[in-house]
């Protein structure tokens, strides 16, 4: 069997991407610099602090990289695609068919016609306002209806992906719920609500959460799958070394926990009285909000995953105490 040396990296200068290059540092099965290969806007100054005492082998532009894996194919063992446009408020749907769903389908053939493991980022955002359910079966996915172009665009991948007769040797596609944790501050208003409580509270003692615009929902009660940046890699990595069962999985913590829940973790990490306050949600996004996500996690947990995922608590406790009041990245 050939020697593939190469693991390559999308969106490594990002959030997740770098946190998953962290890791992977970090590792011994790997020999960092000589086998990793970075893919990203390096363009961007505001995300380069997360590639700071790093090791790799390349970076390459992202505009540059699908000619450089025509070329490079036989030394490439797995593609790490974590990179996209992500912003929810962008409603120009060309950015999304180029730089996620077509920018992704380039990269699926390649991997599929070269013997090229391939795993990608999906998004929680494919499920829309949640009336079919969370479930990750592969027979519901096609039916599902996002709530914005980004969500759109990952939603026609994945759809895409599920018919092609032609698939890579292992592929797993991940819906990330609401990940949170080192290496975000770039993200700006994308950027997890943890980071938004623990600078609001830094500078004014207290949180704006967002009013329910919902019947049903209270002022601070509407629900997300917080997960932990330590648990997505987790799980990243143990797909990359047991490459078990293809397909698409719910990568949340499982559990739905409200957005005073958080705040509250927030201001115990920090050491600060509870003051939480409630504003009006932006009217640009107030029609497409999501009030309850949950990630249903049976179908990881069967194809092999055992390792116990950070409680909402824990993981804020962590990121505030480690990485936020320091000012530290993974």
């Amino acid at each position: 069997m050939d020697h593939r040396p190469y693991v390559v990296i999308t969106g490594a200068a990002g959030f997740i991407g770098s946190a998953m290059l962290a890791q992977l540092n970090a590792s011994r099965q790997f020999a960092p610099s000589k086998s990793l290969v970075l893919v990203d806007d390096f363009s961007r100054e505001d995300k380069l602090r997360n590639l700071e005492d790093k090791s790799y082998a390349l970076k390459i532009a992202r505009q540059d990289f699908p000619a450089w894996l025509e070329q490079n194919a036989a030394s490439v063992d797995l593609l790490l695609h974590i990179g996209a446009r992500t912003d929810t408020a962008e409603f120009d749907r060309s950015v999304f068919e180029r730089w996620n769903s077509g920018y992704s389908r380039h990269l699926w053939k390649s991997c599929a016609q070269n013997g090229i493991a391939l795993i990608y980022a999906s998004s929680a955002a494919t499920y829309g306002d949640g009336s079919q359910g969370y479930g990750d079966d592969h027979a519901g996915i096609p039916s599902l209806k996002p709530l914005n172009p980004y969500g759109d665009s990952k939603q026609e991948f994945d759809v895409w992906a599920l018919a092609q007769e032609q698939k890579p040797p292992f592929w797993a596609g991940l819906k990330f719920f609401n990940v949170y944790g080192p290496n975000e501050y770039h993200k700006g208003r994308m950027a997890s609500v943890i980071f938004h409580a623990f600078h609001q509270i830094k500078e004014s003692g207290s949180v704006r959460l967002f009013r329910s615009h919902k019947a049903g929902f209270a002022d601070g009660e509407q629900r997300r799958d917080f997960v932990y940046i330590r648990d997505v890699i987790g799980v990243l990595e143990w797909l990359m070394h047991t490459r078990s069962s293809s397909g698409i999985y719910n990568l949340g913590s499982g559990q739905a926990r409200t957005f005073l829940d958080l705040a509250r973790a927030v201001f115990s990490a920090m050491k600060v009285p509870e003051s939480i306050e409630f504003i009006d949600m932006p009217e640009d996004i107030r029609d497409t909000y999501q009030y309850h996500t949950e990630a249903p996690m049976n179908k990881l947990r069967d194809a092999g995953y055992r390792e116990a995922f950070y409680s909402l608590e824990e993981g804020v406790e962590d990121y505030v105490q480690q990485f936020l009041l320091p000012d530290r990245v993974l």
